[in-house]
């Protein structure tokens, strides 16, 4: 069963929804240019209502890593999604400071742009269309010789997501604006989304 991450939750009836619907993972983003971006103080006290079958993951973008594993060791979050410029040693000393699992993503624009991301020693490695957060999906051909478990990501929704999973076959799915309205979190469209992906 291909798993479920929807990421950008910033309000406490975002997570109302989660706990409603039970996605495997959902996001906080801590990145400061993000609009869906939260304080660690947010995150702590969204955390602390959100149901501990759910694996909450915090999204960073080039966070010093003493941050990230500060909010990873005292359960802030479970998993750090990195989706700005952390190359292989920003990764080992992130790992210097906690044992906790480690997604990074990766724009992917042509297949070498994939194999590369393969060889990640990221715990998972995650799929996107650009910087990330830009709504719009890649060529999911591309992930074709991807031979490890991956988070797929960028331009998903209810109308193309069992698509992408027959497709790509991803480990995860990733949304975030793709089950928004007006810039926050529709519960019906993360309903219809997590339907989609459960009939396959």
């Amino acid at each position: 069963m291909t798993k479920i991450k929807i990421c950008g939750l910033r309000r406490p009836c975002d997570i109302a929804y989660a706990n409603e619907l039970r996605p495997d993972y959902i996001g906080f983003v801590f990145a400061k240019k993000s609009r869906r971006c939260v304080s660690s103080e947010t995150a702590a006290a969204l955390r602390s209502n959100l149901d501990r079958a759910i694996c909450p993951v915090g999204v960073f973008v080039n966070e010093p890593p003493e941050n990230i594993a500060r909010l990873l060791n005292d359960g802030t979050i479970e998993m750090a999604q990195l989706h700005g410029q952390e190359d292989e040693t920003y990764i080992q000393t992130l790992r210097g400071y906690t044992k906790k699992p480690l997604i990074k993503a990766f724009s992917i624009r042509r297949a070498a742009d994939a194999a590369a991301a393969a060889l990640s020693s990221a715990d998972y490695i995650l799929l996107d269309n650009g910087s990330g957060g830009t709504g719009k999906a890649f060529d999911w051909s591309l992930t074709s010789g991807v031979a490890r478990s991956y988070f797929l990501a960028g331009g998903l929704s209810a109308d193309n997501v069992a698509q992408a999973i027959d497709k790509a076959h991803p480990y995860a799915v990733d949304v975030s604006s793709g089950v928004e309205s007006d810039k926050v979190k529709n519960p019906e469209k993360m309903r219809r989304f997590i339907l989609a992906v459960r009939k396959e």
